[in-house]
């Protein structure tokens, strides 16, 4: 007998990285090897500071802005999985800079949307967080007053249009579901006519980590997003285990950020970690917990993922050359 209460985990599945983030930190870990150090990434490459210092310890230098970058540089520059406007390559462009683009292709899909749209004459309504990047990537894809952003409910019930009959609607892929939905509806019921895309742009990952956590959050007295503040698909997990009944829903960073006070009493524990979270962290939560419970640990599996999206062909000969 360990004399160590007793602790039931149930780790979601799917949960941490998507294809888009692990196709993001390839292309950096790869243009490392190919180019050597330093190399240069517009914005965090994907929002997890874990990741990012790995890389930084690595030889990658993170900037917020081109401007940040000696002129001159024959460094690569990376634009970050979250998109860019399209002023920034163009900026690259004109100052010679050998750039690299890590958008994830979900990203980019939602971008050539909304100009395919844009080509047919109608207005944008982007559903989405002011602010961040991917938002500010995908309304800078046109020019000013051709996009509008909703984020709330309100938003929609208040918007209004040039043309409430000439409009389409694209959305961020890592919002939360059923807000989207919401919103969604809104939007439809107000202008009938608004063009919505066959698939929705909230991506696979997205939304198969919020749904696992539907299920979870149930049964458990407390859950963790192992995840970033500033990453959208993780808040959205907190907020997802909170309305799905669970009392005690919070995000860690590491296992060093757990308040052990939120914890006190339970016997189960739901975990699960946002797309740009790496598995590294979620271990090390479970072993945090390990040293003051015995820890039994149950997979909850709500889908699987397949999904790999290819890299850069500059970076992918160098890959095959390396036989991974």
């Amino acid at each position: 007998m360990t004399g160590k209460p007793h602790l039931k985990i149930l780790l979601c599945a799917p949960r941490g990285f998507c294809a888009g983030v692990d196709r993001a930190i390839q292309i950096v870990d790869l243009a490392l090897k190919k180019f050597g150090a330093p190399v240069y990434v517009r914005h965090e490459i994907v929002h997890n500071k874990y990741v990012v210092d790995g890389l930084r310890a690595k030889g990658a230098v993170f900037v917020e802005e081109l401007d940040e970058i000696p002129e001159g540089t024959e460094a690569p520059v990376i634009f970050s999985a979250h998109g860019v406007a399209r002023s920034v390559p163009a900026e690259a462009r004109h100052r010679n800079m050998f750039y690299l683009d890590a958008t994830c292709p979900l990203v980019t899909k939602v971008h050539v949307e909304a100009q395919r749209h844009a080509e047919d004459g109608r207005d944008i309504v982007l559903i989405g967080h002011k602010g961040h990047p991917e938002v500010i990537g995908t309304m800078g894809q046109l020019p000013p007053g051709r996009i509008s952003l909703i984020e709330t409910v309100a938003d929609a019930e208040a918007f209004a249009p040039r043309d409430p009959d000439n409009l389409a609607l694209v959305t961020q892929t890592t919002l939360s579901v059923d807000d989207t939905s919401a919103i969604v509806l809104v939007l439809k019921s107000r202008f009938p006519a608004i063009s919505v895309a066959h698939k929705e742009d909230i991506c696979y990952a997205t939304t198969n980590r919020q749904e696992a956590v539907k299920v979870v959050a149930p049964q458990v007295d407390a859950m963790i997003v192992v995840g970033a503040p500033n990453s959208s698909n993780s808040m959205r997990l907190v907020e997802v285990g909170e309305r799905a009944g669970c009392r005690v829903s919070v995000m860690v960073q590491r296992a060093g950020d757990i308040d052990w006070d939120q914890f006190a009493g339970i016997t189960s524990l739901g975990i699960t970690a946002g797309a740009s979270a790496p598995e590294q962290l979620v271990e090390e939560v479970i072993a945090a917990f390990a040293e003051r419970y015995a820890v039994s640990v149950e997979i909850a599996t709500t889908a699987e993922e397949h999904i790999a999206f290819n890299i850069p062909r500059v970076l992918r000969e160098l890959e095959a050359a390396s036989g991974r």
